[in-house]
């Protein structure tokens, strides 16, 4: 297996979301884009609020589309919520010939989400980092009180794009 070098240049998400970042509206402008590359992800209308590397910050809206029987978020939802924050933030430390992909996803239901949702992910390229490395990442959601409504582990594939 070959090891992937650290050090290399930003991806193309750190690249489009610093472009992005001198226009009025950016973010906006860059979670419009994100929907029009990962068509489902668009689903749940998420806000990209912020990406660094190794870190993405990620909102969603309380509103009837996202809503289950019980007048709160569907946990579906979240998991959407959730799964964008830990691949942005995976894709902010890889280089622009490098993918990852989602091997395996779980979710911990701490309480009823009710009201803007934040997914906040963290994430360090292992020391030792080979083609398809599984890494796993964590996002916390947190309601508007700032109490964590739920946690969303993602196990991403990380190596290079086939050519």
């Amino acid at each position: 297996m070959t090891q992937i070098k650290s050090g290399e240049p930003p991806g193309t998400v750190l690249k489009w979301w610093r472009r992005l970042q001198r226009w009025p509206a950016g973010d906006r402008l860059f979670s419009l884009g994100l929907g029009w590359m990962a068509p489902y992800s668009a689903t749940i209308g998420a806000r990209v609020e912020e990406i660094e590397p190794g870190y993405a910050r990620v909102t969603l809206r309380d509103r009837r589309r996202v809503r289950n029987h019980l007048r709160s978020i569907h946990a579906i939802a979240l998991v959407n919520l959730g799964e964008i924050a830990t691949g942005l933030a995976v894709l902010s430390m890889i280089s622009a010939d490098m993918r990852g992909i989602v091997l395996a996803i779980h979710a911990d239901y701490l309480k009823k989400a009710r009201g803007k949702m934040t997914a906040v992910a963290e994430f360090q390229l292992p020391n030792r980092l080979e083609d398809n490395t599984p890494c796993e990442v964590e996002a916390e959601l947190r309601d508007q009180a700032d109490d964590v409504v739920a946690v969303v582990k993602a196990t991403w594939l990380i190596g290079y794009r086939e050519s």
